[in-house]
């Protein structure tokens, strides 16, 4: 196993271990639900006292399926490995509140699952559920990861809350899960884009180096408005995920370039997901 795979492997471990306490010790004490598929397995023990883990395993499978076509062996694979950690460690953190107050509860147990879930999609993978289905549709449509998954667990919530009329529990899980989705928007920021335009003296030494990220890089002709000096500007578009290594490239191979950087709103064209 490469170093590569080997922090993948703990990072979704780590994010299972985090998913389960959430929901063992802050959401299913209450009788919350977070939404979902696991929301789903939720509605079903909580009416026939089955055990959650193994429901959410089995409901997770027709999903893993149409992810596996849909998003590749590598990210479906690696969302088989978190469902299976998932599944074993909701069956070894006990079912124990750890807060009486239901607010506390919902928005503490949204934190925790946002960052387990959050944690799990910044490697490549998914804890499963809606986690895929959201996936599948933010690759088509250039969308919020957090907040799709917010709006289609939330229709679920809001359904159940009409047809048990049971409003305070299901307003609290639209509380966790609307929490779980701006958490996991904070870690998983692929889908924020940022336009670096990059003067540099060395232009070819700098396309060469940024080849890595398969990112397309237009040459721009520019004239200092002072010196009248020619240079090439380079400008690409990146996301703040890949920023971070954008950085080092820049500064390995001309620390006195410069550099603008811009949060851009939208592209229109092939984009690299």
């Amino acid at each position: 196993m490469s170093i590569q795979h080997a922090r993948t492997a703990i990072a979704v471990a780590v994010s299972s271990l985090l998913i389960a306490f959430g929901f063992n010790q802050f959401l299913i004490p209450h009788q919350m639900i977070s939404g979902g598929v696991s929301g789903i397995t939720m509605i079903i023990s909580y009416g026939t006292g089955l055990q959650i883990s193994w429901l959410y395993f089995v409901l997770n499978i027709p999903i893993l399926l149409w992810g596996w076509k849909e998003l590749g062996a590598r990210f479906v694979g690696w969302s088989v490995f978190s469902v299976i950690t998932t599944t074993l460690a909701l069956q070894f953190v006990p079912v124990k509140p750890i807060v009486d107050d239901l607010t506390l509860g919902a928005v503490f147990g949204g934190i925790i699952v946002g960052f387990g879930s959050g944690l799990t999609l910044r490697e490549g993978a998914s804890s499963g559920g809606f986690d895929i289905v959201a996936a599948i549709i933010s690759r088509k449509r250039d969308m919020s990861l957090g907040m799709l998954i917010f709006l289609m667990n939330g229709l679920i919530i809001a359904g159940l809350g009409a047809m048990t009329g049971d409003w305070d529990i299901a307003l609290y899980s639209l509380v966790s899960i609307f929490t779980t989705g701006k958490i996991i928007d904070l870690i998983h920021i692929s889908h924020i884009k940022i336009t670096a335009y990059i003067v540099t003296n060395e232009p070819d030494a700098m396309i060469k180096a940024m080849i890595p990220l398969h990112r397309g890089v237009t040459i721009i002709r520019t004239r200092g408005a002072y010196t009248q000096t020619e240079r090439d500007m380079l400008m690409t578009v990146t996301t703040r995920y890949e920023l971070a290594e954008l950085k080092r490239i820049i500064q390995q191979t001309d620390p006195k370039a410069f550099v603008n950087l811009v949060e851009t709103l939208g592209v229109i064209g092939q984009f690299r997901k």
